[in-house]
C-alpha cells in the first residue's frame, strides 16, 4: 500500500505530503488544478526517465519519496516482490517496509535510492510494476504490453502450476540441447581435448596421491630439516632422566625412587601419608616410561639428507599440480582428474551419447507439445469466458458495441515442439502469443489495444478486466488517471462502484472530474491551486468532514448553491447506500 508521498520543487508543487489509506482514495479539482501531477510524480518514483523541466522554477533540485507498506494489508500475493528486494540486497531492518526516493535536478542529472541504497531507472521499472498498475495515458499502461496478456489470462485459467511444470521440461531440453552443441563441435577440436585430457589424466594418476599426504610430508619434512636440533633435545632430557656417567649427581628416576621408597616407610608408620606415597611411586614410574620413550627417540632420530631431498621433491608436485588445475589441496586434484574421465568418456562416446540424447530431445519435445496443446485447449475456453465477462462490464461502462477477444496465435518452426505432425515454436509457457484486441465499432475486425484504445477507452478496458481478473491480480496498487475520460454522470456512478469493489483486494487511487465517481470514496483529496509570492502553486488536502467533501462534490456539479448541495449529498448518501448494501 503507498501510504504516504512526499514532494517537493515538483512542476508546480512546492511542498507536498499526502498519506493514503487502504480502500478507495480519489483526487479531484478544477481543471489545471494539478492532480494528474501526483500521477506524473509516482511515475518518476517508478523509474520513468527524468525530465530537468519538472524541476520547479527557482529551485535547483526536485525530490519526490514515496514510502509503502508490504505487511499484507492488500490481499495479494507479494513474494515476487520480496523476492526481488532480497536479490538486490535491498531489505532493511523493516522488511515490511520500502521507501523509494527519486532526485532531478535542473542541470539534468537525477538519483534514485530504494531504502536509501541507490539504484538505476530499470530496477526502479522492475519493482514499480510488480507494486503498481498505472491507467491512463502512462507508459506503465500494463494492457499496452502484449506479452503481460498471457500471464494474466493464465493466472485467469489458473493455469500457472502446469505452466511451472512446463518450463521445467524445457529447461531439461536446454541443457540436453546444449550438450548436443558441445558434442557435435568440430572433429579436430574434440579430439584436441581428448588428447588433453588423456595426458591430464596420465599426469595426475602417475602421481599416485593420496588425500592426507601433503600434510603427511609437511610434518615429515619439518622434522627431518630440524633433526639435529631434535635428537640434541632429545638426548639432553635422557640425561636428566638417567644421568651421565661423565657427570656428577644423581639422575632424576634415581633420586624419584628414593622419594617414593622413603616415603613407603613413613606410610607404614603415619597411614595419613598414603596417598602421598602412591604418588610419589606414580611419578617414579611415569619418569621411568618417560625416560624409556625418550631414550628410544633420541636413539632413531638420524640426520638423512636424501630423504629431505624426496619429501620436498615430492611437496614441490603436489604444489605444481594444485597450481596448474587450479586446486587448493589434494582433493580438489582428484576432483579434476574424476571430472576430466567422465567428460573423456563422454567425448570417446560422443556419437553413443549423442544418440541418447536425440531420443531424449525427441521425447521431451513430444512431452512439451503435449502439455503446450492441453494449456493452448484451456487457454483457449477460458479466453471465450474472459471475453465473455469483460463484454458485460464493459456493457455497464457505456462501452456496448465494443468486441474484446483474447487472441491466440502459433507459429510453426521445423525445430519447435511436437504436435501431432506439425512442429510449433514454443518456451516456458507453451507455445501460445496471446494478445487482448478489440474492435469499438460494428464491422471493424478486432485489433491490438493499442492500436484502437484512447487513453479513457483503455482506461475502462483495463477497468472492467481489473474487474474480471481480481481474485487472481497480484498487482496492489492500482492508479486510474482520467478513467471517466468520454463518460457522463450516470456512467460515472457505476464507474465509481466498480472502482470501490477493486478495492476489497487492491488499494486503488483515481483522478476523476465526476462528482458521481468521488462519491465513492473512501478517502477525498481535493487539489487547487494558490498563488504564493507571484507563483502559482498546487495543494492537496483530505477532505475529512462531510461538508467539506459536498462542498467539493457541489463545485463538480457546477452549483454551489442550496440545490447543488443538496444534490451532492443525495450523490454520497447514494453511494453509501451502494457500498453498506
Amino acid at each position: 500500500m503507498l501510504e504516504e508521498l512526499r514532494i517537493s520543487n515538483f512542476a508546480v508543487i512546492d511542498q507536498l505530503e499526502l498519506s493514503f489509506g487502504a480502500g478507495f482514495n480519489v483526487i479531484t479539482g478544477e481543471t489545471g488544478a494539478g492532480k494528474s501531477i501526483l500521477v506524473d510524480a509516482v511515475e518518476l518514483l517508478l523509474g520513468a526517465k527524468a525530465d530537468p523541466a519538472f524541476v520547479r522554477a527557482g529551485a535547483e533540485r526536485c525530490r519526490i519519496e514515496g514510502f509503502i507498506t508490504l505487511d499484507g494489508s492488500i490481499d495479494v500475493n507479494q513474494s515476487a516482490i520480496t523476492a526481488l528486494l532480497q536479490r538486490e540486497n535491498l531489505l532493511d531492518d523493516n522488511p515490511g517496509y520500502l521507501s523509494i526516493q527519486r532526485e532531478i535536478r535542473r542541470r539534468g542529472r537525477s538519483s534514485a535510492r530504494v531504502n536509501g541504497v541507490a539504484v538505476n531507472s530499470a530496477l526502479l521499472r522492475e519493482i514499480g510494476q510488480l507494486l503498481f498498475d498505472i491507467h491512463g495515458q502512462s507508459e506503465h499502461l500494463s494492457l499496452f504490453r502484449p506479452r503481460h496478456h498471457i500471464d494474466l489470462l493464465d493466472r485467469y485459467a489458473d493455469l500457472l502450476d502446469v505452466r511451472a511444470g512446463l518450463s521445467a521440461l524445457v529447461g531439461d531440453l536446454t541443457a540436453a540441447q546444449g550438450e548436443m552443441r558441445l558434442l557435435r563441435e568440430d572433429k579436430e577440436t574434440l579430439e584436441g581435448r581428448a588428447e588433453l585430457l588423456r595426458h591430464e589424466i596420465q599426469e595426475i594418476s602417475a602421481a599416485t596421491l593420496q588425500p592426507d599426504e601433503e600434510a603427511t610430508l609437511l610434518a615429515e619434512r619439518h622434522r627431518l630439516a630440524n633433526s639435529e636440533q631434535l635428537a640434541t633435545l632429545a638426548r639432553e632430557c635422557a640425561q636428566l632422566l638417567n644421568g651421565d656417567d661423565r657427570e656428577a649427581g644423581a639422575p632424576l628416576v634415581d633420586g624419584l625412587m628414593q622419594v617414593a621408597a622413603s616415603l613407603t616407610k613413613l606410610a607404614q608408620i603415619d597411614a595419613d601419608l598414603s596417598s602421598e606415597r602412591q604418588m610419589a611411586e606414580d611419578l617414579t614410574q611415569g619418569a621411568q616410561d618417560l625416560a624409556l620413550t625418550i631414550t628410544r627417540y633420541a636413539d632413531e632420530i638420524e640426520f638423512d639428507p636424501a630423504r629431505l631431498d624426496e619429501v620436498e621433491e615430492r611437496l614441490e608436485l603436489i604444489r605444481s599440480l594444485k597450481r596448474r588445475f587450479q586446486a587448493t589441496d589434494i582433493a580438489g586434484i582428484l576432483s579434476y582428474a574424476a571430472e576430466a574421465a567422465t567428460e573423456l568418456e563422454n567425448i570417446d562416446h560422443s556419437e553413443e551419447r549423442l544418440v541418447e540424447l536425440r531420443r531424449q530431445e525427441r521425447t521431451l519435445l513430444l512431452q512439451i507439445g503435449d502439455i503446450s496443446l492441453r494449456l493452448s485447449q484451456a487457454r483457449a475456453e477460458a479466453g471465450r469466458e474472459l471475453a465473455r465477462a469483460v463484454m458485460r462490464e464493459l456493457q455497464e461502462l457505456r462501452m456496448e458495441r465494443t468486441r474484446f477477444e483474447a487472441r491466440l496465435a502459433q507459429a510453426e518452426h521445423p525445430a519447435g515442439c511436437i504436435v501431432g505432425e506439425r512442429r510449433y515454436k514454443f518456451d516456458g509457457k507453451g507455445m501460445d502469443d496471446v494478445e487482448f484486441v478489440m474492435s469499438a465499432n460494428p464491422g471493424q475486425p478486432p485489433l491490438p489495444l493499442a492500436k484502437v484504445a484512447s487513453g479513457g477507452e483503455a482506461a475502462r478496458i483495463m477497468l472492467a478486466l481489473k474487474r474480471v481478473l481480481a481474485t487472481v491480480d497480484q498487482t496492489p496498487i492500482l492508479i486510474f488517471d482520467e478513467v471517466d475520460q468520454g463518460i457522463g454522470g450516470r456512467i460515472g456512478a457505476v464507474v465509481g462502484e466498480k472502482l470501490w469493489a477493486l478495492s476489497g483486494a487492491h488499494q486503488v487511487l483515481c483522478v476523476t472530474h465526476l462528482p458521481q465517481l468521488a462519491a465513492y470514496a473512501d478517502r477525498h483529496f481535493q487539489a487547487r491551486k494558490s498563488l504564493s509570492d507571484a507563483r502559482a502553486a498546487t495543494e492537496v488536502r483530505e477532505l475529512l468532514d462531510e461538508e467539506a467533501r459536498v462542498a467539493e462534490l457541489a463545485e463538480m456539479l457546477g452549483a454551489a448553491s442550496a440545490a447543488g448541495m443538496a444534490s451532492a449529498r443525495e450523490l454520497l448518501s447514494a453511494a453509501r447506500g451502494r457500498k453498506n448494501g
